[in-house]
């Protein structure tokens, strides 16, 4: 079935495959643990014992997320050692440090204090559990602090020489963990996190409102999400506005392929909102464009010049398609969300949040669309920097390791099928438990079971 794909593609498709998984759970287990933070905070301030079942109901759904997340994270480790070995070997001496410091920090602060945060309120306190959900809350933005310096590294390598054998060695830790791009990133990615989050607590909430109107934790959870909407959006806009303006001086092929500039533009370039790219004649056909808009986004200057991918060779222009699709995924996404929050400001004005039918069935079709703009997103910034890995440094095709093609298709075959299942059951899992109303769930064991193979001591009757 995949015997007329070369190993480069097939490798390439199997870590897109993995990390798409990925991707979403780590995205989902940010925001959440956040929220939980927040949730157990106000419980500890306010006595409102609404807070706390909010806060019950939503830690079991963290904990199935996050140890899907956990799973799919360690196969794609795996891939560096095979796969792509010949990366592994020439990047390792600055990628491999700030993942094992990601290790060693983050998901060891998550791992340390996940259990008390689930299962120890009873046995160390208010106080303590209260320290130990905000380390797990810190423990998942640590984490995603250190992959994307990294992932930030890559597409913007500074702080580095390259030795006799061509590896990248580090010459300055600051700028390589601080490189161009990933303060830009970083807020980029914490902000899609908090939103995704928030759209998935906001869809669940309507959902339980469209059928009880009175539950208070449903009216709650459903507030706060509507919240972090019209708040966090608009940050997020102008997160990606500087983004933008950030690749464009780093990463100006990929620019061109998010906007779906093949000519360069003088006197400003176009804003194409919708087209059919076409590789082959090098331009967008049927496009639907605003007159110089691109030019103001992107310099705010409306005649300012802009560059197209007449100025890259071929050979180094990423797949346009691709990424100009998956860019408008994103973006169309983010302003559907900025949309859904204001309606539900005027409605929060009017003074029917919890009467509207219309704006919980918004929001419940609203609740998956967090994921799709992460993936979207994450698509645009990987494809984008094809055909390298290192940006402008070394190419992909040059970090395949020796791997045979029909050795990665069977792995790939393996993968799908074993994701779908895993992942689809522990999914159906988290599903079931947003459909059940808050307090009425399954609770956690305050402690750990018997273990297997153990038996209680015997009593022995006192004489």
């Amino acid at each position: 079935m995949l015997d007329g794909f070369s190993a480069e593609i097939l490798a390439r498709f199997q870590f897109a495959f993995t990390v798409s998984f990925h991707i979403i759970f780590p995205a989902f287990s940010i925001g959440l643990a956040s929220f939980l933070a927040v949730l157990n905070a106000l419980w500890l301030w306010t006595a409102d014992n609404t807070y706390r079942v909010l806060f019950d109901y939503w830690k079991k759904i963290f904990a199935v997320a996050f140890a899907m997340g956990v799973v799919s994270g360690i196969v794609m480790s795996y891939q560096f050692g095979t796969n792509w070995s010949t990366f592994s070997d020439r990047a390792g001496p600055v990628i491999g440090p700030l993942m094992a410091y990601e290790v060693l920090s983050a998901f060891f602060l998550e791992a340390g204090f996940l259990g008390i945060m689930l299962f120890g309120r009873e046995k160390v306190g208010n106080g303590l559990h209260m320290f130990a959900t905000a380390m797990v809350a810190g423990g998942t933005l640590m984490s995603a602090t250190w992959i994307l310096s990294v992932n930030s590294w890559m597409q913007t390598p500074a702080g580095f020489a390259i030795n006799e054998v061509g590896q990248f060695v580090p010459v300055d830790w600051w700028a390589i963990v601080f490189n161009p791009s990933f303060p830009y990133r970083l807020v980029h990615m914490v902000l899609a996190a908090y939103l995704t989050t928030a759209f998935v607590v906001a869809g669940v909430g309507a959902l339980h409102l469209l059928q009880d109107r009175d539950n208070k934790a449903s009216r709650k959870m459903f507030s706060m999400a509507m919240w972090m909407a019209i708040i966090v959006t608009p940050l997020q806009i102008v997160a990606g506005d500087f983004h933008g303006i950030n690749t464009l001086e780093h990463q100006p092929a990929k620019v061109m392929a998010m906007e779906g500039h093949y000519d360069s533009h003088p006197d400003g370039a176009p804003l194409i909102l919708f087209g059919i790219p076409n590789p082959a004649e090098k331009r967008i056909d049927y496009a639907v464009q605003i007159p110089k808009l691109s030019s103001l986004i992107l310099k705010h200057d409306l005649n300012a010049p802009l560059a197209g991918l007449d100025t890259i060779p071929d050979e180094d222009e990423p797949p346009v398609a691709i990424v100009f699709w998956s860019f408008r995924v994103m973006v169309g996404i983010g302003f559907a969300m900025l949309g859904l929050g204001l309606f539900g400001a005027v409605q929060r004005y009017r003074g029917r949040l919890y009467d509207s039918a219309t704006l919980h069935r918004a929001a419940i079709a609203m609740g998956p669309m967090g994921f799709v703009a992460v993936l979207a997103g994450w698509i645009t910034t990987e494809v984008g920097r094809q055909p390298f890995t290192v940006y402008g440094l070394m190419r992909t095709s040059e970090s395949l390791g020796p791997v045979a093609a029909p050795a990665v298709a069977a792995s790939l075959i393996a993968f799908i099928v074993v994701y779908f299942f895993v992942f689809g059951a522990g999914t159906y899992y988290i599903m079931r438990l947003m459909g059940m109303r808050p307090g009425t769930e399954p609770k956690l064991s305050e402690g750990p079971i018997r273990t297997a193979g153990i038996t209680p001591a015997q009593q022995t009757p006192s004489e």
